[in-house]
């Protein structure tokens, strides 16, 4: 009936990938966090709720959190200039629906969307609220990297 994937298929996913990492680290050496220190995920990390937030910002040196709706039309226009972020940065992008994450996205202050978070070594450091253009948001990650 519905358009877009459901929470539990959402969960699932990231299920799925957190097996496919996890067999990966078992399979190869002995450094499970090696491989997640320096390189980021070139599409954007799908987060839902406080402990997958903190996990990702804890791993990434560099993480710009987009705070997004689904309903929200400047949302929909600035997925493409995240995704082309996630893919051309050294940065992990991550998306957090605001609708599924109400009491994250007030914890954060985040009172429009879309609202992108930086994150430096763990913590927040810079907020942008609105659509920007890619450069803009390219040289702010930079200036943390």
């Amino acid at each position: 009936m519905s358009e877009s994937p459901s929470a539990e298929d959402e969960l699932d996913e990231i299920r799925r990938q957190k097996r496919e990492e996890l067999a990966s680290q078992i399979e190869g050496d002995e450094e499970p966090r090696e491989p997640d220190s320096g390189a980021a995920p070139s599409e954007p990390i799908h987060v839902n709720g406080s402990a997958e937030l903190q996990e990702t910002v804890s791993t990434h040196d560099v993480v710009l959190v987009d705070f997004y709706a689904d309903w929200c039309g400047p949302c929909k226009m600035l997925e493409p200039t995240v995704e082309s972020l996630a893919a051309d940065t050294d940065a992990a992008v991550a998306k957090l629906d605001i609708d599924q994450n109400q009491p994250l996205a007030g914890q954060y202050q985040v009172r429009g969307v879309p609202t992108l978070l930086l994150f430096s070594d763990g913590e927040p450091v810079e907020q942008v609220v609105g659509v920007r253009d890619e450069s803009t948001l390219r040289s702010l990650i930079e200036q943390y990297l």
